[in-house]
């Protein structure tokens, strides 16, 4: 069964650990992750960008694959599933649709209007038992045709959107979506720790986690990171894993044509690299 998400990363805050938000984009995908997180004992939350969700027909879709798919592969550990950088009307289309979790990020947005319509879906997720997620200063780079500049978020506008109720928040703090620049100057964890001043015991969302160093990984969980998102390093390992078996050749061996023999490197190297984010989160053994 879904779960919102709040009460998941309630425990990562006081247990100094983060949840991985780990992306999907097919059945394989959804498969692979919560195997993984089955085996390994952790709570787990499915991120659904509006790309994925328009490429999968449809937030409908999504939500009953995954439901159906928890039961079928009798996945116990605590599973959300939850959209991610949605839109205004995304996130009524996915409150409508069964998700257990919703992020409405408004960071585009002036900052009265993100409060506006932050509140708004906070009151609508929470008369639901959904958990809510909200942004403010945008993530760098682009993810399914979101942009951001890679702004650092306002200390002070956190702790305003905080206080309207969300679960957890997003802030901007340098990092970006997609595989990082040789120039980048890493995460500004001045920053991180002024929000985390203000906020308090809100857990704080980090969003772009493929590529960052460890070290920064592990400190700025240390300052209240407690949900980590993970989406291209799992594009990456898919794709390697299939290009190695289509130049090997096996998919003209007997019938490695088969999507089902196919794709199979490609869900097993995705189980590699979600169980080794789950160890850097420290979130194995905790559902």
């Amino acid at each position: 069964m879904l779960v919102s998400a709040t009460e998941m990363l309630k425990k990562a805050v006081e247990g100094h650990y983060a949840v991985g938000q780990f992306n999907i984009n097919n059945l394989e995908w959804t498969k692979s992750i919560l195997q993984t997180a089955q085996e390994n004992n952790s709570p787990v939350i499915l991120g659904v960008s509006e790309g994925a969700g328009k490429y999968m027909t449809g937030y409908k879709t999504v939500s009953a694959m995954v439901s159906a798919m928890i039961e079928e592969l009798g996945i116990t550990v605590p599973v959300a599933l939850h959209l991610d950088h949605g839109s205004y009307e995304g996130c009524y289309k996915c409150v409508k649709a069964g998700f257990s979790s919703i992020m409405f990020d408004g960071s585009h947005f002036p900052i009265e209007e993100n409060v506006e319509k932050t509140t708004e879906l906070v009151h609508v997720a929470h008369n639901l038992g959904l958990s809510i997620e909200a942004e403010v200063g945008s993530i760098g780079g682009e993810e399914d045709g979101v942009v951001g500049a890679g702004e650092i978020a306002d200390p002070e506008e956190c702790k305003k959107i905080a206080d309207l109720g969300v679960d957890f928040l997003a802030a901007g703090i340098g990092n970006i979506h997609g595989k990082y620049p040789e120039n980048w100057k890493g995460l500004d964890f001045d920053a991180l720790a002024k929000i985390k001043e203000l906020v308090g015991d809100m857990p704080l969302v980090l969003h772009g986690g493929t590529g960052i160093p460890e070290d920064m990984i592990k400190k700025a969980i240390s300052l209240g990171v407690a949900k980590i998102n993970v989406n291209t390093e799992c594009q990456l390992y898919f794709q390697e894993a299939t290009r190695k078996y289509i130049e090997e050749g096996k998919d003209l061996q007997g019938k490695g044509y088969d999507p089902r023999k196919l794709l199979a490197p490609g869900a097993e190297a995705i189980k590699v690299i979600v169980k080794e984010k789950m160890e850097l989160f420290g979130s194995i053994g905790k559902a």
